[in-house]
């Protein structure tokens, strides 16, 4: 059993095959953390340190005793109005608009199985897979209102996930204020929180600083995840790295605003947590009604980040992504955008899909440009009609024209945004997400639909359906282009509830098309990596990682993202050159050897490239699809560190061991520069590997300590891969 719980103590334990997390409902009813680490056994309430403390309130309860206390405690799940007034989960205010709810534990519930969540997206168990569900209740009687404390176990991946639902069984309304999902708290240590920040074309840069006193606090007021802080965090001891030191991730799957912060306290205790954000939140939760807080992912790992980053992988591949194209190969695409942008038309559009499938492709993807009145990014959207004048026939026969030349075909597509000169704005004014009686904010000309509405959710739906209905589509790029600035519903009472309530709808709806189109694979995007979410992976199986094409960005790019998600989501083109983000030029080699490293594909103008550079993408695509089950299903390793070292160097090596791809990049040439030497990992102790190239031999253990030298270099911008196969 994953899951225990000792009656005399009252602590429930949660084991999976490498950490153990422990709580305890204690005699007053409080909820106090114990312990999350590396497996033990016995119980660890002997970490509870009871003293007074100045200014620190105690519950009615205790009496005279004044060395009880939440104010220092560490909480299992921390409410305002207990007497904790360190960062709560929970703030309620009630229908006379005071604050307070103090929870209380009232009963446990363990379930053979892991929990979904009605509306939200969740890491879910495979059949036959080991999993376990811990449901807590707590309640707070002046209110009536229950709490629902979800754990989810799956043990053999070393995953633990959080959510809870709130339940207001009283007669009154009442509003929540801040709904969060997970914390952990300890009571001594010294630790670094990483964060993963940055801005459109430049997204998640590990930044990694020590905690301090006061609080650190990250997240979105965005309306979706963002291109500025990546909903994913990582505590980590201060002498934690790759292959050693304890650290623990919590990752939210969700795709709107989050916050997730990083408290040290007074007495030098520290306090992660994670959760929906407050900013333009105050749900109202009428009577009988339930409000579920979105799910958080958490991992510990005291054998360094590499261990960290395969448990939540490995849960992202087969836990989070669903449908066909989870254990799938994707096909390799060559994407219009960057190619053409909005000029084009249908012959222009068949001579590149001709070329492409020339050089080896298996898609062509249509990009923005090809519906009525779209000739810039600043119309049009929401009048999902073809231009059959710009593309000379209808949407249908250009699929079956890409069909005859040997291609698939896919379509890209906004849904979630409307154009002010559109015909549906003038129709429906009401849908946009704006102020009345003020001018809205523009985000790229356009407005939000309001996602929020049964009306609208049912256009969306409808009208996706209908564009899947012109042709054989095997694929979406679903993209999101503006953050949401302007909340205001105009079916909507409660103003508090729509940002939540907008995400509902967007989920709905892509269940819903996911469950009615299970072919078709959809590829999420927000300008890029604006909405790179486990919450969006559990709808769109890859996402767009950057709109930054550039090879030396990406491995930055690709970098920071490898820490929380796997290659197999993240969804990386060969672009030409000048590129079109930074002007920086890069061998075609090196563009494919950093653009390899996920679900792959081209950017670019094939009717532009000489003849050299047809031949030699012909030859990526053919070594591609021989590598790509090793890069997609295989573990990985960051073999450098990219803040302190002048190369950049990853490997992925198959699960049994015996293969293994590094792949290598370095930037810059130095004169007579010191050799550079690349150290694998992950090869099997006692045995030898054959160098594929040369057809070295090399001793695995020597290997792992030695490494192997790059040799001299003769050019900037160097990229190689090497490939080792166990004999």
């Amino acid at each position: 059993m994953a899951i225990t719980f000792d009656k005399n103590t009252r602590i429930f334990t949660i084991n999976t095959k490498n950490s153990t997390y422990q709580f305890q409902a204690d005699s007053y009813g409080y909820l106090l953390h114990l312990y999350y680490g590396r497996k033990t056994s016995g119980l660890t309430d002997w970490a509870l340190s009871f003293v007074e403390r100045g200014f620190s309130g105690n519950p009615y309860e205790t009496g005279n005793n004044r060395k009880y206390s939440l104010d220092y405690l560490p909480n299992e799940f921390p409410v305002q109005g207990n007497g904790d007034f360190r960062s709560p989960l929970l703030i309620v205010r009630d229908n006379n608009g005071v604050f307070g709810c103090d929870l209380r534990y009232e009963s446990y519930e363990i379930q053979k199985t892991k929990y979904s969540l009605k509306g939200l997206p969740a890491v879910y168990a495979n059949p036959n897979e080991e999993s376990e569900t811990l449901i807590i209740y707590l309640k707070n009687k002046r209110l009536n209102l229950t709490l629902k404390l979800l754990y989810g176990v799956l043990p053999e991946k070393d995953i633990i996930t959080r959510s809870a639902i709130l339940q207001n069984n009283s007669s009154e309304a009442l509003t929540v204020m801040k709904f969060q999902s997970a914390c952990l708290d300890f009571t001594h240590g010294n630790f670094d929180l990483i964060t993963f920040q940055g801005r459109h074309t430049l997204e998640r840069q590990l930044n990694r600083q020590e905690i301090h006193h006061g609080s650190y606090v990250i997240g979105s007021r965005r309306g979706m995840s963002s291109h500025q802080y990546n909903p994913f965090i990582i505590l980590a001891e201060h002498n934690t790295n790759e292959i050693s030191g304890k650290c623990w991730g919590l990752q939210f799957v969700y795709s709107g605003g989050f916050s997730a912060e990083a408290e040290q306290d007074q007495y030098n205790q520290t306090r992660v947590q994670m959760g929906l954000s407050t900013e333009k939140f105050a749900y109202t939760l009428k009577s009988n009604e339930q409000l579920i807080a979105p799910e958080v992912i958490m991992t510990f790992s005291n054998q360094g980040f590499e261990k960290l980053s395969h448990n939540l992988h490995d849960c992202i591949r087969k836990n989070i992504c669903r449908g066909k194209f989870r254990d799938t190969q994707r096909p390799i695409v060559l994407n219009s955008w960057e190619a053409c942008y909005f000029d084009f038309n249908g012959e222009k559009i068949l001579n590149i899909a001709k070329q492409a499938k020339e050089l080896g492709v298996d898609m062509f993807v249509l990009d923005d440009g090809w519906f009525l009145n779209r000739s810039n990014d600043d119309r049009a959207l929401g009048d999902w009609i073809a231009d059959e004048k710009k593309l000379g026939c209808t949407l249908n026969e250009l699929i079956k024209n890409i069909n005859s030349i040997g291609l698939d075909f896919g379509l890209w597509i906004e849904p979630e945004m409307i154009s002010e000169n559109s015909n549906l704005y003038r129709l429906h004014p009401d849908w946009a997400l704006i102020i009345p009686n003020e001018k809205p904010i523009l985000g790229r000309s356009q407005l939000v639909l309001d996602l929020s509405r049964r009306d609208v959710i049912e256009y969306v739906y409808k009208s996706v359906c209908e564009i899947l209905s012109n042709g054989n589509i095997k694929y979406l790029k679903w993209d999101y282009n503006r953050s949401i600035s302007d909340v205001y519903s105009y079916n909507n009472e409660n103003q508090g509830n729509i940002l939540y309530d907008y995400m509902l709808g967007l989920y709905e709806i892509l269940e819903r098309i996911t469950s009615k189109y299970p072919d078709i694979l959809i590829e999420g995007c927000a300008g890029g990596g604006g909405r790179f979410d486990a919450g969006m992976l559990y709808y769109t199986p890859q996402i767009w990682c950057s709109d930054n094409t550039d090879a030396l960005d990406r491995i930055n790019i690709h970098y920071g993202t490898s820490f929380g998600y796997p290659a197999s989501v993240i969804s990386s083109h060969v672009s030409t050159c000048p590129n079109h983000q930074t002007g920086r030029i890069t061998p075609l080699k090196t563009r494919f050897t950093v653009a390899k490293s996920g679900a792959f594909g081209y950017e670019l103008n094939p009717l532009e490239l000489s003849e050299s550079e047809k031949i030699e993408i012909n030859s990526q695509i053919i070594q591609y699809k021989q590598e790509r089950n090793i890069i997609s299903e295989g573990l990985y390793y960051r073999l450098s560190n990219l803040e302190n070292n002048n190369f950049a160097a990853w490997e992925y090596i198959s699960h049994d061991s015996k293969h293994v791809i590094i792949n290598v990049v370095v930037p810059l040439n130095h004169g007579n520069m010191p050799l550079i030497y690349v150290t694998p990992r992950g090869l099997t102790p006692g045995s030898f590997y054959r160098k594929l190239d040369d057809g070295k031999i090399f001793a695995s253990d020597a290997l792992m300590d030695l490494g192997f030298s790059l040799g001299m270099l003769e050019k900037d911008f160097s990229s190689f891969t090497f490939k080792f196969e166990r004999v």
